[in-house]
């Protein structure tokens, strides 16, 4: 199917790879691939406690804050960023020593992986309001809507409804898409392209 909707509620639960929390993933590639060998993943945490993040060595990483005050990373090379979630993205190398400081409590967010050397990746936050054209030229993209109104998505004339807190995902799909909403809303767009091989 070249369209999933990815809603957190039916994802599955696991343990973080370092132990110190777990995550919902929403989708992975190739199916029932591991923390170690997978292409590409898309998941998304609830951040109860500050700590270190877990290692991902030969991953790019782009990870934003959906709810919840926010987060300072501390960065390897001692720069201080924070992330909050008014569209803010932070994009990194999964061998990086990262670690998380919570704002003002627990928060969720939104983390999308790709293995360097076969597949990269580019996140962008999109404020919308009324109707905007995307052009899709990805094998993959990812629609995350992190509003609290439901976006609708015509891609072709199929008619898709992302809820508020729900993803659609659409894979070797190009083309157009027709994105629609009625009150201001906040949409990331993940693009996963495979590298020549």
């Amino acid at each position: 199917m070249p369209y999933t909707l990815l809603d957190p509620s039916s994802a599955i639960a696991m343990p973080w790879k370092n132990g110190g929390g777990s995550t919902l993933e929403l989708a992975i590639c190739p199916a029932g691939a591991s923390l170690d060998d997978f292409d590409w993943r898309i998941s998304s945490a609830s951040v109860a406690s500050s700590g270190a993040f877990s290692r991902f060595p030969g991953i790019d990483r782009s990870l934003v804050v959906l709810a919840g005050k926010g987060l300072h990373l501390q960065r390897e090379n001692g720069r201080r960023e924070t992330l909050s979630g008014d569209g803010t993205i932070a994009v990194f190398g999964g061998e990086e020593a990262i670690s998380a400081q919570l704002q003002d409590g627990p928060i969720t967010d939104l983390n999308l992986m790709t293995r360097r050397g076969a597949w990269t990746h580019d996140l962008q936050a999109l404020r919308l309001q009324g109707e905007q054209l995307v052009e899709n030229d990805a094998e993959v993209l990812l629609l995350w809507n992190a509003a609290q109104t439901a976006i609708r998505v015509d891609a072709g004339g199929v008619l898709h409804d992302i809820a508020a807190g729900n993803g659609l995902l659409v894979e070797n799909e190009p083309g157009p898409l027709h994105l629609q909403s009625q009150r201001p809303a906040l949409l990331y767009l993940g693009r996963l392209k495979a590298r020549c091989r």
